[in-house]
């Protein structure tokens, strides 16, 4: 972990994170931690390797609750434990999704829907599960991951593309209706993270240069790079950002 910067008020924070026993999930629980915070995460795969590494490194273990984030009951009980823990969630990083390629020709309706269920309706169910909470305790920060993606009219995916762009969709409409209650709601975008798992399936030497000659900033992004950006958003630093669509891409797309 880098130590570009301290976010103090994270310290002792009640952090709820998605996937994040894995790639950049797992980065964002080890951030947290780092800072301070009491971490929750939901994971549907073991991780109880990751858990005693992370209790070793930082003097304290994420809470680690196996879910799958499809079913609702499941995550909403998740969240149960956690807020029981740790205290009613004040920050919630929806992070968990999955990017596998598809075409329009070969992809059925339930595969569709289930595209929704993974990436799209958590994001959902957790804002809506967090949500009295942070009223209880005068605010908090939800943070959607969503994808530059969209932005660049990605082909290859398009059931992925598709929710990717309506969770800026409902990042900007649950920023409006929380914001009286001191919530705070943004979208990060992050662009081609080279995680093992990229690397492993789709990052061949000709497409990792032909996207680095669409970025501005020649380097590949890394974990920590969507960390530290995820980070300032859930950290009083941005406490008068939300409805955004924070992007974090090298410089691939432009807002504005």
């Amino acid at each position: 972990m880098n130590s570009y910067a301290s976010f103090h008020d994270l310290k002792d924070a009640s952090v709820f994170i998605t996937g994040g026993g894995s790639g950049i999930g797992a980065s964002l629980t080890e951030g947290f931690l780092a800072q301070g915070a009491n971490v929750a995460f939901v994971q549907r795969s073991d991780c109880s390797e990751f858990v005693s590494g992370c209790k070793e490194k930082y003097g304290r273990a994420p809470l680690f609750v196996r879910c799958d984030i499809t079913d609702p009951i499941s995550l909403r009980d998740s969240m149960k434990q956690a807020a029981s823990a740790n205290g009613d969630i004040t920050v919630l990083v929806n992070n968990a999704a999955n990017d596998t390629r598809h075409s329009l020709s070969e992809l059925s309706v339930e595969q569709w829907d289930q595209g929704m269920n993974v990436n799209l309706r958590p994001h959902f169910i957790t804002a809506q599960a967090a949500a009295a909470g942070m009223v209880h305790v005068g605010g908090g920060s939800i943070i959607n991951f969503s994808s530059v993606s969209y932005m660049m009219g990605n082909s290859g995916y398009p059931a992925y593309v598709t929710s990717k762009a309506a969770i800026t969709g409902l990042t900007r409409a649950l920023a409006r209706e929380l914001g009286p209650d001191n919530i705070r709601v943004n979208a990060l975008m992050p662009g081609w993270v080279l995680t093992e798992r990229q690397l492993d399936l789709w990052a061949t030497k000709e497409a990792l240069a032909a996207h680095m000659d669409r970025q501005c900033l020649k380097e590949h992004l890394e974990a920590q790079d969507i960390v530290d950006a995820t980070l300032f958003l859930a950290s009083k630093t941005s406490r008068m950002m939300t409805g955004q669509a924070l992007v974090v891409d090298g410089g691939v797309v432009v807002t504005g």
